[in-house]
């Protein structure tokens, strides 16, 4: 269900604007902190996952994290950046 979240949130979106966790944990969970701050670190989770297998992209200051296994601090959530067609 939190990976379902996330990808509707993410393509929802235009192009090149994020989602922040707290957003997908707000939608899960509800208004109240206290109902959705548990969904945060299971969030975090997921979305690694998500981006090694390449459906979404972990943003912090704007730039894809080099490595999800490995960042930390507040982070936003995107579509996975597809290469220009060069034909």
């Amino acid at each position: 269900m939190i990976a379902e979240t996330i990808l509707r949130l993410v393509t929802a979106r235009d192009a090149g604007k994020t989602v922040c966790p707290s957003e997908v944990a707000r939608e899960l969970g509800g208004p109240q902190p206290e109902e959705w701050s548990p969904l945060m670190q299971p969030i975090r989770r997921i979305a690694v996952r998500m981006t090694k297998a390449g459906e979404v992209a972990i943003l912090r200051k704007g730039k894809p994290v080099e490595d999800p296994d490995d960042f930390r601090g507040i982070y936003r959530l995107g579509a996975v950046a597809t290469a220009p067609d060069e034909t």
